[in-house]
């Protein structure tokens, strides 16, 4: 295997043939999602361009190397972000080595990178209606914005997979949605009066009818379910925005509030009125329902907190006690 020339500072590096070859087998053989590979690509770019300052190879890696390399990440990135990276980084080296590229696999002994546990905050259920309540209006992107905002809270989809909905991928008359979620996985979602109240107001001749432009501009665009104000399809980013500018309106604050936060909201309130913990896995679309697991401790520590607000002798006061 070759070794690299170092880069000129703020040249593009371009991935080896071995890396593309291992994105090309996530792709195929895999079955990985767009995002992922796209995320995949990142993570893998930022890795070759490092070793390629660094006037190394593939073939010169050995576990100190990547210690060194998440050594400086670790001071750049969130624990998070550094897993994610040497997650990506393992799957090369063992593809590479699997495949007798190299001799061995250098990260095969290397710790993960330890992410803190934190605790998902969801809104209160008035806090929801509040959000709800604020998108004003029976235009169409007020029509658009209400239903979004309903389905998202009622089903806990994430965000691309409601930005990804189709025509026929909804049954109003059933209530259920087909969302495709992480590696394409297919599932049935329900909803509820108000969600289906809202959708159809804004499938109605008065909502998104009136966003549909007079030629479609991409193949596809003329199935979505919702539409940005140039009748395209609606992308992730513009759901988030859509979100944050009416959570502001009902007070809620920007770092509070994001479409996943109202899965996380979803979720939670399903478990404090009682669901089965296998049904919001379900739900949800948790391959592990130890993933799902984390809800349960909100729900729990909810019920502490009300707990020590309410009872007389939580906090150690006495009943009637001046």
């Amino acid at each position: 295997m070759a070794r690299p020339a170092p880069s000129r500072t703020g040249a593009r590096v371009e991935l080896p043939l071995e890396v593309e070859e291992f994105l090309s087998w996530m792709a195929s053989e895999r079955g990985r999602s767009l995002n992922t590979l796209v995320a995949y690509r990142r993570d893998l770019t930022g890795y070759w361009s490092w070793l390629v300052a660094a006037g190394l190879g593939l073939g010169d890696v050995d576990a100190g190397t990547v210690e060194r390399f998440l050594g400086e990440r670790r001071a750049a990135v969130a624990p998070a972000s550094a897993a994610r990276q040497l997650a990506a980084i393992r799957m090369l080296h063992r593809f590479l080595s699997d495949e007798g590229v190299l001799a061995s696999d250098p990260t095969a002994d290397l710790d993960g990178v330890r992410v803190p546990a934190g605790l998902p905050k969801p809104l209160s259920e008035e806090q929801v209606t509040s959000l709800i309540d604020a998108v004003i209006g029976a235009d169409p992107v007020a029509r658009r914005d209400r239903a979004m905002i309903e389905l998202l809270y009622a089903t806990g989809a994430r965000v691309g997979e409601v930005c990804g909905l189709s025509l026929g991928d909804l049954d109003l008359q059933h209530r259920t949605a087909r969302l495709y979620g992480k590696g394409s996985k297919e599932r049935l979602v329900p909803f509820g009066r108000a969600a289906t109240a809202a959708l159809e107001d804004w499938l109605g001749p008065e909502g998104r009818p009136r966003l549909e432009p007079v030629r479609w501009a991409r193949r596809g665009d003329a199935e979505a379910v919702f539409l940005n104000r140039r009748g395209a399809r609606l992308t992730r980013q513009s759901a988030w925005a859509i979100v944050r500018s009416h959570g502001e309106r009902a007070g809620i604050a920007p770092e509070a509030l994001s479409p996943h936060v109202l899965r996380h909201s979803c979720a939670t309130h399903l478990l404090d009125h009682g669901a089965d913990l296998r049904i919001v896995q379900e739900l949800l679309g948790h391959a592990s329902v130890s993933t799902t697991q984390v809800y349960t401790k909100v729900s729990q520590e909810r019920l502490v907190q009300a707990y020590r607000d309410a009872h007389p002798r939580a906090r150690g006061r006495r009943a009637g006690a001046a």
